[in-house]
């Protein structure tokens, strides 16, 4: 992913949904961190961070502000397309709000459930039930709520599976969704994925010095050792494969990793990332640098 740079920054589209003055306030600030900004209001714009991509920035007033946002685009964009429209889960506690509203009126009576796919950007080796299994904290906020078929439910397999049994299995999975072996970039994987931001600045489970960052053949990947329980991941390969990839980021601690980011910190896993579509920051103010 092209970060923000002085060739590039000035072309950022940031949106600041809070009060005129809180956003003038905003404005003042990051201009005085990258001075090289053109400011109009609360507005800049950035042509491509990759070539045929337009990174948006928008900065909303708290994270319920930003479920709802989020839960408004991403009916839209499933909504605006004919045909199966596939979505990448985040995991972690940021997206679930999101998955409540989509599960709940109004967007729960428009949203087209018969032709979406749900699929997962990492899981925890764990079973299915427990408590940290991202498959069962989507259940619980969206599946459970909406009329979702069956079928479209694409968990990644934790039982009776090793782990990289378990990411060769997905991988099957996916390619067979796709319906071809190699990935193209005029036709992505996914509508939308979903992507949080952890504190080292990994994204799914794609963390710091683990070798899953130098995967490109494979789409799927076990990681072992990085935390307490092994990790199923989607590769770059797979996360960038997108119409439109879309971090969403909260709270004030997440903001000196957020800085370091737009910073071009490729120490970073997440700075890593080239999508092949559109990229999105959706933002809560305390997050915002």
């Amino acid at each position: 992913m092209q970060l923000p740079t002085e060739a590039t920054l000035s072309k950022l589209v940031i949106v600041d949904l809070g009060c005129a003055d809180t956003v003038s306030r905003r404005c003042a600030r990051w201009s005085k961190k990258w001075p090289f900004v053109q400011t109009h209001g609360c507005m800049r714009r950035l042509l491509p961070m990759a070539s045929l991509s337009e990174a948006r920035i928008e900065v909303l007033t708290d994270p319920e502000a930003l479920a709802l946002r989020v839960a408004d685009w991403l009916l839209a964009a499933a909504a605006g397309k004919d045909g199966p429209f596939a979505v990448a889960l985040s995991g972690g506690s940021t997206p679930r709000r999101l998955y409540e509203l989509l599960a709940s009126p109004p967007c729960r009576e428009a949203f087209p459930w018969s032709r979406t796919h749900w699929f997962w950007g990492d899981e925890r080796f764990v079973p299915h039930d427990d408590p940290a299994s991202n498959y069962r904290m989507v259940r619980e906020a969206l599946l459970e709520h909406a009329p979702v078929p069956a079928p479209n439910v694409h968990p990644i397999p934790t039982k009776h599976v090793t782990p990289e049994g378990a990411a060769q299995a997905y991988e099957r999975e996916l390619k067979d969704f796709y319906g071809a072996p190699v990935l193209r970039s005029d036709r992505p994987l996914f509508d939308i994925t979903l992507l949080g931001l952890g504190p080292e600045g990994h994204i799914a489970s794609l963390f710091p010095g683990t070798a899953i960052l130098y995967e490109r053949k494979h789409w799927v990947g076990a990681v072992i050792g990085a935390k307490a329980e092994p990790r199923i991941t989607l590769t770059y390969s797979a996360l960038e494969s997108s119409a439109e990839v879309a971090f969403l980021i909260t709270g004030e601690s997440k903001r000196p990793v957020l800085e370091r980011l737009f910073r071009g910190d490729h120490h970073l896993p997440a700075a890593n990332l080239k999508p092949v579509g559109g990229l999105r920051f959706f933002l809560d103010r305390a997050a915002a640098p």
